[in-house]
């Protein structure tokens, strides 16, 4: 499997962090082809305290191929272009990673 992962940090406007999430991220991102699922996760915390991060979100392929002919498509383009500004701010962190079970 192959996995995009886009893990965002806590903000003060937590309200436009989770429009942006809810109405443009999340729909783009289910509107990938390729996409075989999505795992939201909602950050709690860290040990002993407070994390720096609100949510992260993961994205699974079969394999690099098939991320990568996603990530090219019409959606794919609108995606990193939505999530272009967030990373240039850094209040996004993101990265590609192989991902499996044992």
């Amino acid at each position: 499997m192959y996995k995009f992962v886009t893990i965002y940090r806590k903000v003060d406007d937590e309200a436009q962090l989770e429009a942006f999430f809810s109405d443009t991220h999340l729909p783009l991102a289910e509107s990938l082809p390729n996409l075989l699922r999505r795992e939201v996760s909602r950050i709690a915390h860290k040990p002993g305290g407070q994390s720096r991060y609100h949510l992260m979100l993961e994205l699974y392929f079969a394999n690099e191929a098939t991320f990568q002919t996603a990530v090219v498509s019409e959606t794919g383009v609108q995606l990193i272009q939505a999530l272009k500004p967030w990373a240039d701010a850094k209040l996004i962190t993101w990265f590609f990673a192989e991902s499996f079970a044992e």
